[in-house]
């Protein structure tokens, strides 16, 4: 998965290979950041896609978004932020990922 390409992999004794752990950036409010109202199908990967051309991006509307956590969905009719600093979001994510 072309995601954890950049993510070091621990190993252990026996071989197996285990991926660091990775930590999103908090990403704060912008007065640029715009906010849709979701509708049926709404999924953050292809919202991602939509405002950012690439549905890899999901992680950033859902790191905007804590209160969906663990899911690709928010309710239908719900208000979520799409943040509009992509290129700083991914900066910080790459830095704390190092």
């Amino acid at each position: 998965m072309a995601r954890y390409t950049s993510i070091p992999i621990l190993k252990t004794i026996t071989g197996k290979q285990y991926y660091k752990d990775v930590i999103y950036p908090d990403i704060p409010r912008t007065d640029s950041d715009l906010y849709v109202i979701t509708t049926y199908e709404d999924r953050f990967d292809l919202l991602a896609n939509q405002f950012y051309q690439s549905p890899s991006l999901w992680w950033i509307i859902a790191a905007a978004n804590p209160e969906y956590y663990g899911s690709m969905y928010a309710p239908l009719g719900t208000q979520i932020r799409i943040p509009a600093n992509v290129a700083g979001v991914v900066n910080n994510f790459n830095v704390i990922n190092q």
